[in-house]
C-alpha cells in the first residue's frame, strides 16, 4: 500500500469518526424518547464498527466483497 493510499484510508477513517459522532450527538441533542434513542445510537454503532471493519481490512489487503 503506498503512502497517499494509506493517508487517503486514515482521512476516510476520520471523516466517518467526525459524522458518526455528529448523528450521536444529534440524537443526543434532540432528546429522542428513550426506547427510539437507543435503537438509533444502536444502528450508529454498528454502522460505524462495519465501515471501521471494511476500512480496516482494506488496509491489510484483503478488500471486503459480499458474496455474489
Amino acid at each position: 500500500m503506498t503512502l497517499e493510499a494509506l493517508i487517503a484510508v486514515v482521512i476516510y477513517i476520520i471523516v466517518a469518526g467526525a459524522i458518526c459522532w455528529l448523528l450521536w450527538w444529534l440524537v443526543t441533542y434532540l432528546g429522542i424518547p428513550e426506547p427510539f434513542a437507543k435503537i438509533a445510537r444502536g444502528i450508529i454503532a454498528v454502522v460505524g464498527v462495519l465501515v471501521l471493519i471494511t476500512l480496516l481490512l482494506q488496509i491489510a489487503g484483503v478488500p471486503f466483497r459480499l458474496p455474489r
